[in-house]
């Protein structure tokens, strides 16, 4: 399937598949800190978005290197997401890197246009995509 395909709902409606992004940033590497902070960012995705868990098919967490007490993907457990295909995978250790950041992208059935689909920066992880440099002349 390609990312413009349509997907369908079981009644016969037509519904697009997207992605929404998340990010937040936690403070301090421990159980019920990295928990309560991903469910917060899990709980203004689907709320900012108007998402249930059933438009859901899967999240992808990832988890700054420092991180390491807990799976982020277990505290979208704790809030009911169930039947939804959940992982979690480690961010790759870049020079520099902002740290205590948990990171989520969510693939999502809806009929929403992609312009209308809120991604969602907690805590001072919205200045993550500054700073990207443009493309070197003559590349």
């Amino acid at each position: 399937m390609h990312a413009t395909d349509d997907a369908h709902d079981g009644k016969g409606n037509t519904v697009a598949v997207r992605a929404v992004r998340g990010a937040t940033t936690v403070g301090a590497d421990e159980r019920e800190i990295v928990l309560a902070a991903t469910r917060e960012l899990v709980r203004e995705v689907l709320t900012a978005n108007d998402l249930r868990p059933d438009d859901l098919i899967s999240v992808l967490f990832t988890a700054t290197p420092d991180i390491t007490s807990v799976a982020p993907a277990l505290a979208a457990r704790q809030l009911g997401l169930n039947e939804v295909a959940l992982i979690c995978l480690p961010e790759m250790p870049v020079t520099g890197f902002r740290p205590l950041v948990v990171r989520l992208l969510a693939h999502l059935e809806t009929d929403k246009p992609r312009s209308e689909l809120v991604n969602v920066y907690l805590h001072g992880t919205d200045t993550l995509r500054d700073g990207v440099p443009p493309i070197p002349e003559g590349s």
